[in-house]
């Protein structure tokens, strides 16, 4: 059920009059997909200040939001985002069994509009879903659920264009078979053309492409298992290719066709992979990694006429990403490794595997990087603003953001960062005073 909703009938926590300038600024650029422009987490954002006062970055806007870790879509002045209605502490439980899509104006966080359906709660022990990120393709909001529930809609108006369940349209198992625990779906979709492309699973379906314009099979392919991990696009000599982070290996498959051109097996244990394996095609050095027992790896791909081969050139089990997204700059992997609460941020030499440095200090964090500098938020709600280089790690600023887990990355457009927690959303000036 979709809502259209009045200024009046929200409150805006915070909104600083001062910050108006870095929202004008931020609609030179958008963010249309889990990872940014190019879906590495990497942008060409310039004109950051290089270091925060005491208090932070100054505050734009702050409003309440809900639970969830789907990450900030922006575009046309708008937000777009999901989330879950918990009434616990630190959107904790009990959670209501409905998800929301919500689009903000991205200047006040006045909601424009929403559309709530039913959502089975799943295990969310460790965190509430919606998991997975929106992706935007012209006039087409795509989102998907916890329970694999796929939407379209108009993001001027918040229609719904057409919706898909993977379970009961298609047969797809309803959460991964092989984890232990059981949060629910977390696949952001990828556009590819005129279709989105998502691992589904299920025989002969592990992965499919549906039309953008309404939601019918282009074609479905693989009957692996799968994992949390969207696709990505990479090209080799030219050639696209589609990276599937699977259950069990990493796939290399053609995205107009779903044909499986190379495989390399990384077996997690648990299906718990999450993330866009890293790949330059200057080198042609595709990085992955695991949480838990999976750890992480680095192929080389080898193009022998119409075949890829695959050369393993190292493998490290105690390098573990987990859940959250590492950059790689030049030719250094920059994240931080751990399962617990306290993590160690390492730089890791992409084509051999070398540690460069570890540095402890640090809660697990998602990173993103613009005007050389990298944006750390951490899971423990402190954001850092560093320079990460293969000599070492030179903190700026740090500031205590959010009381609640922090598992989503954040978005930035121009010199303004979007962050949530599972309390709450917040806009930031990140500009120069």
């Amino acid at each position: 059920m979709r809502h259209l909703t009045s200024a009046a009938v929200l409150i805006v926590t915070t909104l600083v009059v001062l910050g108006v300038p870095a929202v004008v600024r931020a609609q030179e650029t958008e963010w249309l997909q889990w990872g940014g422009p190019q879906g590495d987490f990497m942008t060409d954002v310039t004109g950051l200040a290089d270091s925060w006062p005491e208090s932070g970055p100054p505050k734009i806007w702050s409003r309440p939001l809900g639970a969830g870790h789907t990450a900030i879509l922006v575009a046309d002045g708008r937000l777009f985002t999901m989330y879950r209605v918990s009434h616990g502490e630190g959107g904790g439980r009990p959670w209501t069994p409905q998800e929301t899509v919500i689009a903000m104006d991205a200047a006040t966080g006045q909601t424009l509009w929403e559309y709530t359906y039913a959502s089975k709660n799943q295990d969310f022990g460790q965190g509430a879903g919606p998991h997975a990120t929106p992706l935007l393709v012209g006039d087409r909001l795509f989102t998907m659920g916890t329970n694999k529930e796929l939407h379209a809609f108009d993001p001027a108006t918040g229609d719904m264009l057409w919706s898909k369940n993977l379970v009961t349209d298609f047969g797809a198992p309803p959460l991964l078979i092989r984890s232990m625990v059981k949060p629910g779906y977390g696949v952001n979709p990828l556009a590819y053309k005129d279709t989105i492309i998502m691992q589904v699973g299920g025989p002969g379906q592990s992965v499919m492409a549906l039309r953008q314009s309404d939601g019918e099979v282009v074609w479905k392919s693989g009957s692996f298992l799968v994992s949390h991990a969207p696709s990505g696009l990479i090209s080799v000599d030219g050639q696209q290719h589609m990276v599937v982070f699977g259950g069990q290996a990493v796939f290399g498959m053609n995205p107009d066709t779903g044909q499986v051109l190379w495989a390399h097996a990384h077996d997690a244990g648990n299906d718990f992979n999450f993330q866009v394996p890293l790949y330059s095609d200057d080198d042609k050095i595709l990085f992955f990694s695991s949480g838990y027992i999976g750890g992480s790896r680095a192929i080389r791909l080898v193009p022998d006429g119409d075949l890829v081969h695959t050369e393993e050139l190292w493998y490290d089990p105690r390098l573990r990403f987990t859940f959250l997204n590492p950059l790689r700059i030049g030719d250094v992997v920059y994240g931080t490794s751990g399962q617990s609460a306290t993590a160690i941020l390492t730089a890791t030499h992409v084509e051999t595997g070398e540690t460069a440095w570890r540095e402890r200090g640090f809660s697990r964090a998602n990173m993103l990087y613009a005007d050389g500098k990298v944006i750390l938020m951490e899971e423990d709600g402190d954001l850092s603003l560093v320079r990460l280089t293969p000599d070492g790690l030179e903190t700026l600023s740090t500031v205590s953001l959010f009381n609640t887990t922090t598992w989503t990355v954040p978005t930035l457009v121009g010199t303004t960062l979007y962050a949530r927690d599972r309390e709450q959303i917040v806009a930031l000036d990140l500009g120069p005073r």
